[in-house]
């Protein structure tokens, strides 16, 4: 069983940064796409995004160009590097372990953009 557990979020004015990060617990983290998702009030969880085991990334439109996912196996870690952030980044961001048989989310962290 994998467990994952978010970090990081917290209050930034628009155009700030906040980096989060996630660890990973349980399994073979290398064999795993990890991936970042939101979600805000009224809204479905959508894909922020995801790194697969061999480091090819894929992002939301919305994000594209703004966001930076990375993973270190090392420490069965992965991060997205938040910039230019605006008030519609506002979420509940949620990270994703996913691979045969596995599907794990964790508890989310807050991110609130607003000044």
């Amino acid at each position: 069983q994998v467990h994952v557990v978010e970090s990081g979020g917290g209050l930034v004015q628009p155009g700030g940064s906040l980096r989060l990060s996630c660890a990973a617990s349980g399994g073979n983290f290398r064999l795993y796409v990890m991936g970042w998702y939101r979600q805000a009030p009224g809204n479905e969880r959508e894909l922020v995004a995801n790194i697969s085991p061999g480091g090819h990334t894929t992002y939301a439109a919305s994000v594209k160009g703004r966001f930076t996912i990375s993973r270190d196996n090392a420490r069965n870690s992965v991060f997205v590097q938040m910039d230019t952030l605006r008030p519609e980044d506002t979420a509940v961001y949620f990270c994703n372990a996913r691979g045969v048989a596995i599907d794990s989310w964790g508890q989310g962290t807050q991110v609130t953009v607003s000044s």
